[in-house]
């Protein structure tokens, strides 16, 4: 499994650990790196005219000087650029190696047939990219060259993914070993265009030792976990998840919630509705039930008789006293039957002015200290609950995701574009294969339903929010341009029917 998330001090350590153990030298590992780049683009990019090498002082450059070297003996014009060249260790024998001319940063001027390696700064860099080195990357950047990044994209934070001053827009990025946090936090995933994963001879080993705790969103991930239905389970064996309605005017989203959770395989679901909303929803709802609610009280009472395992509520409901109420009343319940809830939009605003008062409300854990809580909040609904987290521009996006986990006592899920899922022990997963055809009205509801149905059937809350998250991202990519919200649940089924064989690595 090549699913762990190395921060660049964690890849740093795996170098380490790893040239401790062998077989291969510190030199071993940077020239199968270099050979890794060249083979990729002699496997792409044959025939390209020139091919400019952009090469930094550290270990970053050395794998560029090696690339140099092996796309000059297949026969390729190659010209590197550098204006400091590595002066010591594995990186600076890979540049004395180099026996033609290094040319200065300046004199790079690509055409657009030409072929470019980026290979000026890794995944660890911390500082501003200025000078020479910012001037070469936004020529690059400017021309129609295809750019291969060495590592990351030069100017790409590795921790974070942001950039730091300019940063190179690649074509293709190859790494090493395992991706780092920049790889698939935005906007380093669009600064890294395709990304490769090259095996360079690190053991798998080295994990062990360094702990990782983040990683990337797949099924392989929570495979073990994801429910299957027996053959003699009944329709609450599979689990009841309850969606709360809004009122009269504001239903949709609570249905799109409640189908969703049913096509994730919720044996049943009900949707509990204010009596001015009965008549609205009973028009459109068949199999899924109504139960009219209008109270906290009336709420507990249906979860207590009917076994509620998992509950919605925020979507449509409205913000207010009346929506902090029924969240109070449900995160009670939790410690009577560990009633599992999905708290997402005007139940994560009715507490903006005091957030610690949800944050009280959800200590409670299960028997093996699981979370009873997922938190769906897009970046505008974080802020609210979060602001000095938001506000902290030192945080990545991930290390947001886990601080507001430990602080709320809740999986959050950071929704968007690179949607974060996060844990209060720690864990971590950032997802990859999210759309912008998500980016649609009613779709946030939809993903809300599908982690209930999950949870309903027992799947643990963080396992429940990764697999919702990636089948959520899945569906949408499946249907692609003209996507509304009503479709996405009807695109789960087969997504569900080819989970078996994207669990298991095929």
């Amino acid at each position: 499994m090549t699913l762990e998330l190395l921060t660049p001090d964690e890849m740093a350590q795996a170098d380490r650990l790893a040239i401790a153990s062998g077989p291969f030298d510190g030199a071993g590992l940077m020239r199968r790196a270099g050979d890794a780049v060249a083979a990729e683009i002699l496997a792409r990019h044959p025939g390209a005219a020139r091919v400019h090498v952009l090469a930094g002082p550290g270990n970053n450059g050395g794998d560029g000087f090696i690339v140099a070297a092996r796309l000059t003996q297949a026969g390729l014009r190659v010209e590197v650029h550098c204006d400091a060249p590595p002066a010591g260790g594995d990186a600076g024998r890979a540049s004395a190696d180099w026996a033609r001319p290094i040319r200065p940063l300046s004199d790079f001027q690509p055409r657009s047939c030409d072929l470019v390696v980026d290979a000026l700064f890794g995944a660890g860099l911390a500082r501003a990219v200025t000078g020479p080195a910012a001037d070469a990357i936004d020529r690059a950047n400017a021309s129609d060259a295809f750019v291969v990044a060495v590592d990351l994209p030069s100017g790409i934070s590795g921790r974070t993914g942001q950039p730091l001053g300019t940063a190179i827009r690649a074509g293709l990025t190859v790494t090493f070993f395992r991706l780092k946090p920049g790889h698939l936090l935005e906007p380093g995933r669009s600064h890294c265009g395709e990304t490769v994963l090259a095996d360079i001879g690190i053991a798998d080993t080295v994990l062990r030792d360094i702990g990782c705790r983040t990683f990337r969103n797949e099924p392989l991930l929570w495979r073990q976990c994801f429910p299957r239905p027996h053959r003699e389970a009944h329709k609450y064996a599979r689990g009841h998840a309850g969606v709360f309605s809004g009122g009269a005017s504001a239903t949709g989203a609570a249905r799109l919630a409640a189908l969703a959770a049913a096509r994730a395989g919720a044996g049943a679901v009900t949707v509990l509705s204010p009596a001015s909303a009965l008549q609205v929803n009973a028009m459109h709802l068949t199999s899924i039930m109504l139960r009219r609610t209008d109270t906290p009280d009336e709420a507990l009472a249906f979860a207590r008789e009917r076994r509620l395992a998992a509950a919605v509520i925020g979507p449509g409901f409205g913000t207010g006293s009346r929506c902090a109420g029924f969240v109070a009343a449900l995160a009670r319940l939790g410690e009577e039957g560990a009633l599992r809830l999905v708290l997402d939009a005007d139940a994560l605003t009715s507490f903006e002015e005091e957030p610690q008062a949800l944050f009280r409300l959800l200590v409670r854990a299960e028997p093996g200290g699981e979370p009873l809580v997922v938190l769906t909040p897009h970046e505008g609904e974080f802020r609210r609950l979060f602001p000095d987290l938001a506000a902290d521009g030192t945080l990545s996006k991930l290390e947001r995701a886990q601080a507001a986990a430990r602080r709320s006592h809740a999986v959050v899920v950071v929704k968007g574009p690179d949607t974060v899922i996060a844990e209060p022990a720690g864990r971590a997963a950032v997802n990859a294969n999210g759309t912008p055809y998500l980016a649609t009205a009613g779709s946030g509801d939809v993903l809300a339903g599908i982690a209930a149905g999950l949870l309903a059937q027992g799947m643990p809350a963080f396992e429940a929010a990764c697999a919702a998250v990636w089948m959520h991202a899945e569906a949408g990519s499946r249907f692609g341009p003209g996507l509304i919200a009503e479709d996405l649940p009807g695109l789960l089924p087969p997504v569900l029917a080819d989970l078996p064989a994207r669990a298991s690595g095929r």
